[in-house]
Formats: structure tokens, sequence, C-alpha cells
């Protein structure tokens, strides 16, 4: 049996526009999320124009001519823009029927690059039973026929199966919320060893430690610790007949160990340091549920990878952000102070899911209305971003 993708009928209205107005052809992406019975998308995002294109209006005639690297780019900005639960979960190419013969290889190489991009920044292992079937969606722009298919990326070696793809309508007006605030204080010890402090690598490493230990901590959902197969809502009252976008959240506290077990054994090394990072603040992190009995581990995980996501994100952003304004090379290893970007939350219509970005303090509402406009083709009202965070974080 194939996997069968439920679609929320405004990504129909979305796709159908793309197909009359870009010729001859147009890719972008699938966001939504997987579960073990049945797979979810919520957005379709196309693809932004590179800048020549913007100015000449047209699409390049050939597949061959697709640009692999601007769409896997273009992926890893869309995924910092996820909060937990939601990923990019495939590929999409709406074609002339001329194209169609070559869409779906093109397809195919999209899908196994953008994965291994996305793989390659996460801090987090994907659990043994995970869904690793990809969507590959492809459209015809003359007869609107719609063929989706999927792929293991998993295994290089894999071949298209069939896939159903169904229209739904207020698909996720009543998913769930789980909100927690985690308070980050991260030693990172740089070795006097070390000729060159690289700021970014010993950051990454320092991460990779503390994702452990927040993979390893206790979740309480509303004040209680719940079992791994119990449904998240068991014991709560439901949101029935509700087609308006409503939230039910889930306050979660996290707790940290403070030190291993008896059953683990402690080796200590003595090593000499000559500086160290520090990261510090409250983060506010997030994940969205289906509401289809959502397993209590499914929602944990979600949220687990949020909080490990909205860290590492914020300090790739802020290398990015200094690599531009003060050249890769920075000798000055005097005491510095950088303050992360603050997260900030916009509702999607129709929706109860918010989407994320993150804004430095001096970055107006403006330059935030055009990376949603450019990353998530989403024209967003100033009064609509809501920040997440008091800006000491």
């Amino acid at each position: 049996m194939g996997r069968t993708y439920f679609v929320e009928e405004a990504v129909a209205q979305y796709l159908s526009d793309l197909s009359t107005k870009l010729k001859p052809y147009v890719t972008g992406l699938l966001i939504g999320q997987c579960s073990p019975q049945r797979d979810y998308v919520i957005r379709a995002v196309r693809t932004p124009p590179k800048e020549e294109q913007k100015e000449d209006s047209i699409s390049p005639s050939k597949l061959a001519s697709i640009d692999e690297e601007w769409i896997t780019t273009h992926a890893s900005q869309v995924s910092r823009m996820l909060p937990g639960g939601l990923l990019v979960l495939g590929v999409f190419i709406i074609a002339t029927p001329e194209l169609s013969k070559d869409s779906q290889n093109a397809l195919r190489k999209l899908i196994f690059s953008v994965e291994k991009s996305l793989t390659k920044r996460r801090l987090w292992k994907p659990a043994e039973e995970e869904v690793s079937d990809r969507a590959a969606l492809q459209i015809c722009s003359a007869t609107k026929k719609v063929v989706c298919r999927t792929y293991d990326v998993q295994d290089p070696k894999s071949s298209a199966k069939p896939a159903d793809w169904k229209y739904q309508s207020a698909l996720s007006a009543s998913w769930l919320a789980l909100d927690c605030t985690v308070n980050v204080n991260i030693h990172i010890p740089l070795l006097a060893t070390s000729l060159n402090h690289d700021l970014e690598k010993n950051t990454k490493t320092g991460l990779n430690r503390w994702s452990k230990q927040i993979e390893d901590s206790v979740f309480l959902i509303n004040g209680q610790v719940k079992d791994d197969d119990t449904e998240l809502l068991e014991g709560q009252k439901k949101l029935r007949g509700n087609t308006q976008s409503s939230t039910q959240f889930s306050d979660v506290k996290v707790l940290t160990q403070l030190s291993q077990g008896s059953s683990h054994r402690s080796t200590a090394t003595v090593q000499v340091c000559s500086a160290s990072i520090n990261l510090k603040g409250a983060v506010k992190c997030r994940a969205y549920i289906h509401n289809n009995k959502p397993k209590v581990k499914e929602a944990i995980q979600a949220l687990k990878r949020d909080i490990i996501n909205t860290l590492s994100d914020r300090c790739e952003i802020l290398f990015e952000d200094l690599i531009i304004n003060e050249g890769p090379h920075r000798k000055n290893f005097e005491r510095e102070y950088h303050v992360l970007p603050q997260r900030l939350f916009v509702p999607v219509a129709g929706s109860s899911v918010m989407l994320s970005d993150y804004k430095f303090g001096d970055e107006t509402a403006g330059e935030i209305q055009e990376r949603f406009v450019e990353m998530l083709d989403q024209s967003v009202q100033a009064e609509d971003i809501h920040i997440g965070e008091e800006i000491n974080t």
C-alpha cells in the first residue's frame, strides 16, 4: 500500500494559480507533517525566482536548467521558518506536457538533494520507526492531471511508489500546539591547544552535547508525566465540530537531568582551556501536532526537535550575519557579546498553525514581511507578527 497525503484545500488553489501564471515549468516545496498512519500537507511554496528571472519574468525552457543548489538553499531557509512538527516533506513540479516525461527524474534528483541538505544541518537523529518517504508531486499545466509518488530517502536506490493525494477542507484548523520556554545556560570551553578558535565549529560541538541532554529530558505536559503510547488528548475535552481555526495549547515543562545516574560510569578528563563560549537566555519553543488521535510520543518528539532546532538555527543565523558584517577572518579574541535573534510567529490563514522566523533588534517589520514573501510566498500584515520573546534572549 502506498502512502496517503491529506492536503489542505488552499494548496489546490495555490498550485492551480501557479500553473496558469508560470510557464513552461515551476518547482517548489511541500510543507507538512508525517505520522505513522498518514501524512499531511498544509502548504506548498514555489521556488523564489532568481534576480535575472525577476527581470526577464520568464523561466528557463528546459528541465536540465533546474538549479538544484538554489532549490536546496531555499529548502534550508524554509526549514528554519517551520515550528516543531512541520517539515519539508516533498517537492513539486508543474510543467507543460512536453516536459512531463523528464519531470519525474528531475523530482527524484531534487528530493534526494533537498533531504541531504536538510539532514546535514540537523543535530538530532531520526527515530528508527520514522517515516522516511518523501513526496514527488507532478502536475501537468495543460490537463491539470496530478501524479503523486514517494521515494524512500534512506535508500539511495529507492524507486518511485504510487501515493494518494486527497484534498480536505480545514485540515489544520484545529491542530494541537505544545508550548514551552527553555532556560538555556550552555558553557563551551575552548581548548588552549586549538590554534584557531573557530567560533561556529566549537559552538556546534557544544550544541551537540546539549542536544543529547534535551533528548534525555523529562517532559511534563500540563503538569503531568504521560506514558509515550497514550493519546495526547486522553482525559482532555476535545474541541468538536469546529471548522474555524482554533488552537488547543498544552503547556510543557522540560526537566533536564543534573547528573548521570549511577548506571553511567563517568570518566573525567582535565584539559587546559584558554577561552569559552557561553549561551544564555530563555528560548520560546513550539510544536504542532495533527488532531487524529496523536500519541504523546509524537508530540514530545516534535517539541524536542523544535528546542534543538531553534537554538542551532539562531546560532547559524548569527554566524552568517557576522560573516556578512565583519568578514570570515575575524582575529579579535577579546570578550565579545552577541545577541541571538528573537523568535517571532506569524499565522497561516484558515489554520491553527503559525509559522516562525527570527529577527535581530535592528530589523524592521518591513524586512520580515519581505522575507515571508520571498521564502514562503506569503504576504503578512505587520500587526500579525507576534514576537515570542523579550530582547534579552
